[in-house]
Parts: structure tokens; sequence; C-alpha cells
């Protein structure tokens, strides 16, 4: 008994001295260099913008798109990422929709996408979201959603979320480079220096 378990000790210390220790799907590298220069790009209209890359990862955040199939953002691997976690009752972020949905005419590529994510839950609340869309024109923001409300919990858990709207920008690999309480003017001079700064970050 004693040996197995001095055997299980060794294999658990060479896993983690070797540094193959399998890790989680939130847990990203620390990225100063990147995050300092989105920081220093977010002036005038995003000065609330702060950069971070303290090594939070969103990969396996999950969400549905418009049909109810289950999403993460590891589903947009490869892609930059501006994530919005916005409401229809939320009046900020009704009004910032159009400037978000100006970006995502603009700036969507293989390399960037403006993901929102819709945070009406209870029942009607995926209709409320596209009637929104449908309504104010904003033909350039499809329609994802957490009913669940799991995924904002998980930002107010993580220090990152106090209300809405709140926006990622995210790394290629789902891995927090910004992070922005409240609404901005995303359809500016100032946005688009953010956005140029984190593609070709």
């Amino acid at each position: 008994m004693l040996a197995l378990l001095s055997a299980g000790v060794a294999l658990v210390l060479t896993l983690v001295i070797g540094n193959v220790w399998p890790a989680t799907a939130s847990q990203c590298a620390p990225q100063t260099v990147r995050a300092q220069k989105i920081d220093a790009a977010a002036v005038g209209a995003l000065a609330a913008l702060t950069g971070t890359g303290h090594g939070r990862g969103y990969a396996d955040l999950k969400f549905m798109d418009a049909t109810g199939k289950p999403q993460t953002i590891a589903d947009f691997s490869g892609k930059k990422l501006l994530v919005n976690f916005w409401a229809s009752w939320c009046v900020p972020c009704r009004e910032e929709m159009p400037a978000l949905n100006a970006l995502a005419q603009s700036d969507n590529s293989d390399a960037f996408q403006v993901l929102p994510v819709n945070l009406d839950i209870g029942e009607g609340g995926l209709d409320k979201a596209k009637a929104f869309l449908t309504d104010n024109r904003l033909d350039h923001l499809p329609l994802y959603a957490d009913s669940t409300f799991s995924a904002f919990d998980r930002l107010k858990r993580e220090g990152v979320a106090i209300g809405l709207p709140v926006t990622l920008l995210l790394d290629e690999k789902g891995c927090e480079l910004g992070v922005l309480q409240g609404p901005a003017e995303w359809n500016s001079p100032d946005g688009h220096a953010v956005i140029d700064t984190l593609k070709g970050s």
C-alpha cells in the first residue's frame, strides 16, 4: 500500500515539475505586452476600456446560436473577438448596439469578429432579442444568447463584470486582453484604433 502511495505521489510530482499538468480551458498565459498596447490605444471614447491580459481564458464559455445549437468561444478559435454581453431591456446596451453593428459591418473578417451574446432570460427572451435586432435593422449582429445567465454569472464571480453591457476583447485562443464595463461608441476613430490594435497584436 505504501509503495502504491509513493508511486502515486511520484507521478503527481513528475506531472507538475515536468510542466505537463493539463491546463483547464479557463487558463491562459499572461500577456502583459499585448494588453499594454490595447490599454495605450484606449483613449477618448474608449477611455473606460482597460487592457488586462492577466491569464483569464474563456474558450469554454457556453452560449447558443439562434437555432439553439450549443456554442463556446472555442468555436471561434483563430479569430480575435469583441464579445459584448447585452440585453434588450438594458438601455445602455440598446444605445450601444448600432455602433457595434457598424463595427461588425466594417471590420468582421476571417481574423476578427464582433460576437454579441444576449442575456434576455425567461420565456420569450430569445424572441425579444430577435425582435430587437430585426426592428433596429442590426443586420450585421448575429444572435447568440445565454438564457441561463451562467456566462455573465461567471464574469461576475471572476470580478470582470458588474452590470450590463460588458465587453471582452479576446485573442485568437479566447484569452482575455481587455475589458470594458459599460457602453462605448465603437464606431468612432477611438473605437477603430482599439480594434486595429487588437487585430495587430
